[in-house]
């Protein structure tokens, strides 16, 4: 039985996940990979050679020699044929943080809540948030709390931040549609829309009574910018409850 392929390791998730000619072709749309995108990335705009670039991705250089080769001829077709790029999907996994910040590993029933935060607050724009508030959830209960500050720049940075530290479930206020399909691509539920103090929103999280907005945009974003949820708003939430993030 063969052995199922390496996941390949992804440093930062893109800001923009659909990228539009500006006459639509009516043809069927070029999905890049997070791998995919991962080689361009690193090969294309950071000038890395295949082998450094597999050292990052920890694979080894011929694994990236086939996926960057890929990612060529994706690109190819959709700038010859006019074709839109989606950007999603792909066998990847992203760099565990917890240690550089002396985060304990999750148990297996710990669920852990980010929240953007400022002052004691839930800070209103993801993109601009200079630390987040995480807590750790075990039996309806906060057992552990702390802040970490971040160290990226741009949506994709955080969501990928955000997965390193191994973080289930998000609260914050504004947020572009960019920055939620970087979320929904981490695999990290968003709970958006939500103003007033941290701590209190998490522990209404906890008894399924957060009020939230499923379709929040930050003020400066263009209603179509991104993908957002069909629920309507003013929903609550319960545990693990929410909207479902289209990929």
């Amino acid at each position: 039985m063969a052995r199922p392929p390496k996941a390949r390791q992804v440093s930062i998730l893109p800001d923009n996940f659909c990228f539009c000619p500006v006459e639509r072709s009516g043809k069927t749309p070029v999905t890049l990979t997070l791998d995919e995108f991962e080689t361009v990335r690193l090969i294309d705009h950071q000038g890395l050679s295949q082998e450094e670039a597999a050292s990052e991705m920890n694979v080894s250089r011929q694994s990236v020699q086939l996926i960057y080769s890929s990612a060529r001829k994706k690109l190819a077709s959709a700038l010859v044929e006019g074709r839109t790029i989606m950007i999603g999907g792909g066998n990847v996994c992203f760099a565990d943080r917890t240690g550089s910040y002396g985060i304990n590993a999750k148990g297996d029933d710990t669920m852990r809540i980010a929240v953007t935060y400022e002052d004691g607050m839930i800070f209103q724009h993801f993109g601009h948030t200079e630390s987040f508030k995480l807590y750790d959830v075990e039996d309806g209960k906060i057992k552990d709390s702390r802040v970490v500050g971040t160290d990226g720049q741009g949506h994709g940075a955080l969501a990928t931040l955000l997965n390193g530290l191994d973080v289930d479930v998000l609260i914050c206020g504004g947020i572009g549609g960019g920055a939620q399909m970087a979320l929904a691509q981490a695999g990290i539920q968003l709970f958006g829309g939500v103003s007033g103090n941290a701590d209190a929103a998490v522990e209404a999280l906890v008894k399924g009574e957060l009020e939230y907005n499923p379709n929040v945009m930050c003020s400066h974003h263009h209603h179509g910018e991104g993908h957002t949820c069909g629920h309507h708003e003013g929903h609550s939430c319960s545990h693990h409850g929410g909207c479902g993030h289209h990929e």
